[in-house]
């Protein structure tokens, strides 16, 4: 009988709550831009795990990337104090610009909507 889930996805997915909470902290101690955490990628030797979040001000996406890599050595040291793993992966934070690409889709279907007159 096979596994369901791997080793690497269930450590995605802690990770995901795990450092989502600590962001959000983040935001509301550091003054930073409204961000959210919206996956994490984990490697398959669990040295690094990809951080992708998403940000409510897409034009203060770059402050907020600074931002998190400044604070992804605090992350780590506090990720290794709350979880129960040997080595907690290193994190890398990138932009998921997929919300910005849906939203432009959709204004560009929206206006193929509209009767040309």
């Amino acid at each position: 009988m096979t596994k369901s889930f791997t080793r690497t996805d269930r450590v995605s997915a802690q990770l995901r709550r795990e450092v989502g909470a600590l962001v959000h902290e983040a935001v509301r101690e550091h003054g930073l831009p409204s961000v959210s955490v919206s996956d994490v990628e984990v490697t398959r030797d669990l040295a690094h795990a990809k951080v992708f979040f998403t940000a409510l001000q897409s034009e203060r996406a770059a402050e907020a990337l600074a931002a998190l890599k400044e604070l992804a050595p605090e992350f780590r040291y506090r990720l290794g104090r709350m979880l129960r793993m040997r080595t907690v992966p290193e994190l890398h934070f990138h932009y998921d610009d997929s919300v910005d690409r849906g939203e432009r889709i959709d204004t560009l279907l929206r206006d193929l909507d509209t009767p040309a007159q």
